[in-house]
């Protein structure tokens, strides 16, 4: 469809009924770009890459994105900072590798390793893929987690907890645990 072309009424609901709803987003927000995909109906995709960070243009990326996404939809600017109508917005899914960098790069606060009981050396053992499998001198990297800490869980062979009135509460099992300042 052409730029600025706005669809209404019927042809509105014959859109959605043809092209399964609403607007469809979805944002990777990374360390230094945002990537911004959202499918429009009876539209071409849009695709945006940001600046995660950018103060003299935007407060945060994100909703910067859908907000040029809302305003090219409706084919009308949608000012800076108000708040962004949602009725024609079938889901946003969001994911960020900040956290998953930052724990890699061993930055940000420190975290705990919570195992379940019985199960403290598994990341020590690991697993059979390394590069060079039979080195007699293998060097394993130092660990990302500050703290580890087994918890008694009672989880059954389908996954779920045996305590589900919530009686084994896990804080009192790691005395001073919040205390030192350690998430996990």
């Amino acid at each position: 469809m052409p730029d600025g072309y706005t669809v209404k009424g019927k042809v509105w609901k014959l859109l959605r009924a043809l092209y399964g709803g609403d607007i469809k987003i979805v944002i990777d927000r990374g360390g230094t770009f945002t990537d911004i995909w959202a499918s429009l109906p009876g539209q071409l995709d849009i695709i945006l890459k940001l600046l995660s960070v950018d103060p003299s243009n935007y407060q945060d990326a994100p909703p910067e994105g859908i907000r040029r996404i809302l305003s090219h939809f409706y084919s009308k600017e949608l000012p800076c900072g108000s708040l962004l109508p949602k009725r024609d917005i079938e889901f946003i899914r969001m994911d960020t590798t900040v956290p998953t960098n930052a724990f890699l790069e061993r930055k940000g606060t420190k975290h705990a390793f919570l195992v379940t009981k019985g199960f403290q050396d598994l990341l020590k053992i690991g697993y059979q893929s390394r590069l060079r499998l039979f080195d007699l001198n293998i060097v394993k990297p130092d660990v990302l987690y500050s703290e580890m800490h087994e918890i008694e869980t009672r989880i059954t062979i389908e996954g779920f907890d045996k305590d589900l009135d919530g009686l084994f509460d896990s804080k009192e099992e790691i005395p001073g645990f919040l205390l030192r300042g350690t998430r996990g």
